[in-house]
């Protein structure tokens, strides 16, 4: 067994990929086959992924470094999304509606913020940082109170 598949049956999927473009992409289609995996809904927690790696992407991008998406399967029903890039020197600002109106871009952390019940940003391991977000999932639909 090896360790991606161990740790889905553990609830954690943890995977790294190339900060491109592509890498963006293959980030939300590993985890629309993931959270089917675990039988959990996709929405809203592939728009969460999307949006999350396109930043790291974008604006955690360092030349030769990947960027890792995590999924983690937290009790009671919490999914926690995190994507780690490789610019702990750069964090996204939490300015929302209190700041200046984000020009062409800056609305992703924004849809983040909507979306999810939670959502932050941790150091480490040196020299990445971590963005991640929280999905309360709800009560389980497989069982009756």
């Amino acid at each position: 067994m090896n360790q991606q598949t161990e740790q889905a049956l553990q609830g954690r999927f943890s995977v790294p990929l190339s900060a491109s473009r592509r890498g963006a992409r293959l980030a939300r289609l590993l985890a629309v086959e993931q959270l089917r995996e675990w039988g959990l809904p996709m929405d809203p927690a592939r728009l969460v992924v999307a949006e999350l790696a396109a930043n790291a992407v974008v604006h955690g991008r360092v030349p030769g470094r990947d960027f890792r998406l995590t999924l983690s399967l937290l009790a009671p029903r919490t999914l926690r999304v995190e994507v780690t890039d490789a610019r702990g020197d750069q964090w996204p600002s939490r300015a929302g509606a209190k700041g200046p109106e984000p020009g062409e871009s800056g609305y992703g952390l924004l849809l983040v913020g909507e979306l999810a019940d939670r959502w932050g940003v941790r150091s480490g391991p040196v020299p990445c940082k971590a963005v991640w977000a929280e999905l309360d999932l709800g009560p389980d639909p497989g069982h009756s109170p």
